[in-house]
């Protein structure tokens, strides 16, 4: 049950954690140059919060770092001093941001967390003790080599009776750190019920070190409530007091009892990655009431209007309601009901499908999120790249309001991500070159976010150099990517080479770009999420990129369509129309291409059989099938079906594990009549 319970903690605690060095890294960005007093005043409240929740937990390395940005945005609150590097004070505020964003990581992948907060808060400490002195600055530093610290080991043994040991250890650990540094103690888990047990009977066992004297701990120490006895002891490693390196390392570990394992070696930390949250708030009600409801609400006094819910549960929600959707079709398409005239059961039958309807909408309303958060994530890239690179960009963003499926969110981060960092680092200029071509010296970038039917076009727009179409067509060629006369290609073809594999003009690697790694992850996160991406550029003044996404992936609305005795199923959204063909239109073009002129335009057919290869039965004759023209991004082809059965919802499955992937084929549903509906994956064909 222990365990239990400290999982469901850990999980609110990473997931408000999140939220918290969100709503911090939104605060640095806005007032990077200066701050206000309502922004010293959140700052100091997040970290605040930060460091009581990780103190708790027993993350001493993330609230040993929270605490010294509280000193630090404590300081400002209260003393207002004058000429603070704000540029200085916000890299420093990130750089523990970023700590703990990784510290975060290893929690939730069950890793030990066992970051050295020591170099970052040495830093902030040392900026803190300038604005306090900024004229003792420089000789502080001299002697700060040969400040002492001193590193002490504790025993504590609460009062028989007491109750509650763990509770009071994890007080007495929370107190001693606005004294010391690389606190350790056992147990590690006071938290944990079993720690009770333990403490009783051997004792807390703690070790630290602090710039304090032994006489001043020991008096600190004193102070605990419930104290039976105390034992203390100063560690000297051969008999001196241990000093300070330039700049201050972690200490040793000190070996406090038989029940105090090795020290874990500090690994590398990796470049932290976007968290995946586990939880949702979801609305309770709408945002507009009837004057009823509000006149009832001002008297009942305030009320919780948002709750926090698992993803997992929403999951299963959406689960249910398809198969909901699923059993509907089932009972009002039964073959059992052909040729009775039942007007009542028809009538009731309409009524139901209303209702499900209207559910389907509420659930599928539940799981949107709005973009904002994934948007202003791309305000601190803009941020980095900037510094790194010399240039001046501005990010501007539109239509964050904008709400699309949670999982979808999940696929379209990296996505936007490395779009943005490709338009910094290849299309926007130096502020140089930007002011000699006549362009404002600083560079803009436009991130927006817009409705398109059941679709969301999110649209990435700079103002830079634009794309070298002669070096795309060069690198193409090169890579053997060309499959007709370069004469013939447009320049939308042209500029679709850049989201190939490998695929990078840029002759340096950076630490941003040139390994041709980063492109063709757009391409295929989106494709996970149903969705395309297609560029626009104009030389010298800037580059487009739109990508088109669903509204959600549970449930889509298909066309079934019949092919060799079995039947498939199509998302409308691809469908553009379906027409008969006549032999006339139809032409093979010098490759072997099968070809149909349709009012004016030429395309590609796909015979759908022969692209599953599945012979038997279907319809070979072109006039006697219907061509479906799909749609992907800006191309179009034609697929060669038997028939076309009728729309319905489509409840997405994926495939069996155990049957190897098929391209051409994202999912599978369940149709009224009981039979298994295999789902076209539209990019898929142009893919081939």
């Amino acid at each position: 049950m222990a365990d239990f319970d400290r999982e469901s903690m850990l999980e609110m605690f990473i997931f408000e954690m999140s939220q918290l060095i969100e709503q911090l890294e939104q605060v640095i960005i806005q007032s990077e140059t200066e701050y206000n007093n309502d922004q010293i005043n959140e700052i100091f409240r997040i970290m605040h919060t930060i460091k009581g929740s990780a103190a708790m937990m027993l993350f001493d390395g993330i609230a040993n770092v929270a605490h010294v940005i509280e000193d630090l945005f404590y300081y400002l609150r209260e003393g207002s001093p004058q000429g603070v590097d704000f540029a200085v004070l916000s890299d420093l505020v990130l750089e523990g941001a970023d700590f703990i964003k990784v510290e975060l990581v290893k929690i939730q992948e069950s890793q030990p967390v066992d970051g050295d907060p020591a170099v970052i808060s040495e830093s902030i400490r040392r900026f803190l003790a300038n604005l306090k002195n900024p004229g003792a600055a420089q000789e502080a530093e001299v002697k700060r080599a040969g400040d002492k610290v001193y590193k002490y080991k504790a025993k504590i043994e609460f009062d028989d009776g007491c109750e509650m040991e763990n509770i009071r250890a994890y007080t007495l650990i929370h107190n001693l750190m606005d004294h010391a540094q690389n606190i350790r103690h056992v147990p590690e888990d006071v938290i944990d019920e079993d720690s009770i047990e333990i403490i009783r009977k051997n004792g807390f066992f703690v070790d630290f070190i602090s710039d304090k004297s032994y006489q001043d701990m020991e008096s600190h120490l004193l102070g605990t409530v419930y104290l039976k006895n105390l034992t203390l002891e100063e560690v000297k490693d051969e008999d001196e007091a241990e000093t300070v390196p330039e700049p201050m390392e972690a200490l040793p570990e000190i070996s406090l009892a038989e029940e105090v394992s090795e020290p874990v070696p500090v690994a590398e930390p990796p470049a932290p990655p976007v968290l995946t949250e586990t939880v949702m708030d979801v609305q309770l009600a709408d945002k507009k009431l009837p004057r009823e409801a509000e006149d009832a609400k001002g008297k009942q006094g305030p009320t919780q209007q948002v709750i926090s819910v698992n993803v997992s549960k929403l999951d299963t929600l959406l689960n249910l309601m398809g198969e909901l959707v699923i059993a509907e079709a089932v009972v009002t398409q039964n073959s059992d009901l052909d040729g009775l005239q039942l007007d009542s059961f028809v009538k009731e039958a309409r009524q139901l499908r209303k209702i499900i309807g209207n559910l389907q909408e509420t659930i599928l309303t539940m799981r949107m999120v709005p973009l904002s958060g994934t948007f202003f994530k791309m305000h601190r890239i803009v941020r980095d790249m900037c510094r790194a690179l010399n240039k001046d960009v501005q990010l501007e963003i539109m239509g964050e309001e904008t709400e699309v499926d949670k999982n979808i969110i999940e696929h379209i981060a990296d996505p936007i991500m490395h779009i943005i960092r490709n338009s910094i680092d290849h299309g926007i200029e130096t502020p140089e070159k930007r002011e000699a071509a006549g362009k404002p010296a600083k560079g803009k970038v436009i991130l927006q976010a817009k409705h398109s039917g059941s679709d969301v076009l999110i649209i990435i727009q700079d103002d830079g150099a634009g794309l070298n179409k002669e070096k795309i067509m060069n690198k193409a060629r090169d890579n053997g990517l060309l499959h007709k006369p370069e004469t013939e290609y447009t320049d939308k073809e042209i500029h679709q080479f850049i989201f190939m594999a490998g695929f990078s003009t840029n002759a340096e690697v950076t630490a941003f770009s040139g390994r041709g790694v980063g492109m063709d992850v757009v391409v295929n996160n989106l494709e996970k999420a149903g969705g395309t991406a297609i560029v626009d550029s104009v030389a010298g003044q800037g580059s487009t990129f739109t990508l088109k996404i669903p509204l959600s992936l549970a449930i889509i609305e298909g066309m079934t369509i019949l092919m060799g005795g079995a039947k498939y199923t199509i998302p409308i959204s691809s469908i553009k129309r379906s027409f008969k063909p006549e032999a006339e239109n139809v032409f093979t073009d010098p490759d072997g291409n099968e070809m149909i002129t349709d009012r004016g335009e030429i395309y590609n057919i796909v015979r759908l059989y022969e692209f599953f290869g599945m012979y038997e039965n279907a319809i070979t004759d072109l006039e006697s099938g219907i061509l479906i023209q799909i749609e992907n991004g800006d191309q179009l082809i034609c697929l060669l079906v038997d028939d076309l059965i009728g729309e319905q919802q489509a409840v997405v499955q994926p495939i069996p594990k155990y049957f190897n992937k098929v391209q051409g084929l994202s999912g599978c549903t369940l149709l009224g009549n009981g039979d298994v509906s295999l789902i076209i994956d539209v990019p898929g064909f142009f893919d081939k």
